[in-house]
């Protein structure tokens, strides 16, 4: 027997905190506004030493262009 939770099919949004069903756009709206708000010194990333040299690329590009952080990291030492 599994213990499974069922999945969400619809996003949520936090308002006055409490997590709240919203659409699609008012949630990818939401998400937008939380990374625009953390752009800068205050976003870091993190990619994967495994994944491909292209997804990496991105990642970096990304990071630096988009967010203007150079806070990135892919774990090689590991």
């Amino acid at each position: 027997m599994t213990n499974r939770r069922p999945r969400l099919t619809t996003p949520y949004v936090r308002r006055n905190g409490v997590l709240a069903p919203a659409t699609w756009d008012e949630a990818l709206d939401a998400a937008a506004a939380g990374l625009a708000a953390n752009r800068g010194t205050a976003y870091g990333m993190f990619s994967c030493s495994k994944a491909t040299n292209e997804v990496n690329y991105l990642a970096q590009k990304f990071a630096r262009v988009v967010m203007g952080s150079n806070n990135i990291d892919s774990c090689n030492r590991t």
